[in-house]
């Protein structure tokens, strides 16, 4: 497996904007996989974006759980003349081509989120999935136990009580994930570093060829092409 992946396509957020059709269009060409973000709108449709509420990107004040396919489908993103893509757009103009690394977004409607995204994939052969959330993980694993699946992890959260938790060997046990994906500023930890040697491991968000230190874990990279690599 290739070691690097595009974290949100290939993209700058000036003429590029991330999670675009525009930035996977790139991430083909130069032959990277793909990792990028879905979300379940209110009327069941699956898009790739990467925040909560859509103002970063486009200016707008809304979560984008709350609204439909039709309330978004025309928004721009940045000052660029590109949309929100459907998952089912993506998967069209990926075509197994490359490994796409998908993050699920946490929501309360993690059945429902699923299911769709593993209807859209039946057919598909080159993926993965992860989520922040131990629950999404353990749904997945659960139910859809050949789908290989991921439990990605913050290396420092909001809250203290989550920091404890999420972090946990018992959380990661409970997920019961095929691999990790993980802030690389957790390797720092000694005690959580063990924890990830149990696991294959990726890395995530590599900025520059010095960060890629290992040949055993695969990296989640901003700023693609680095010099070099």
């Amino acid at each position: 497996m290739n070691k690097i992946i595009a974290h949100r396509g290939v993209f700058n957020n000036l003429n590029i904007p991330e999670n675009s059709i525009k930035s996977f269009k790139k991430a083909l060409r130069l032959g990277y996989p793909i990792e990028l973000d879905v979300h379940l709108t209110k009327d069941n449709i699956l898009v790739v974006f990467h925040d909560h509420n859509l103002l970063r990107m486009t200016g707008i004040n809304k979560n984008i759980q709350d609204l439909t396919y039709d309330e978004i489908k025309n928004i721009k993103l940045l000052d660029t003349d590109e949309v929100i893509p459907k998952f089912s757009d993506v998967l069209d103009l990926i075509n197994d081509k490359v490994l796409l690394d998908i993050e699920i977004k946490t929501t309360k409607r993690i059945k429902d989120t699923c299911d769709i995204l593993m209807t859209e994939l039946k057919n598909y052969k080159n993926y993965d999935l992860k989520s922040f959330n131990p629950r999404i993980v353990r749904y997945l694993k659960k139910h859809y136990p050949d789908t290989t699946v991921g439990y990605l992890i913050e290396s420092k959260y909001d809250k203290k009580l989550y920091n404890l938790l999420l972090k946990n060997k018992y959380i990661i046990k409970y997920c019961n994930p095929d691999f990790l994906a993980i802030n690389k500023k957790l390797l720092k930890n000694k005690k959580f570093k063990k924890i990830v040697e149990k696991y294959p491991t990726m890395l995530w968000t590599i900025t520059s060829n010095k960060q890629i230190t290992s040949d055993k874990y695969i990296y989640i990279c901003n700023n693609l092409p680095f010099n070099g690599v």
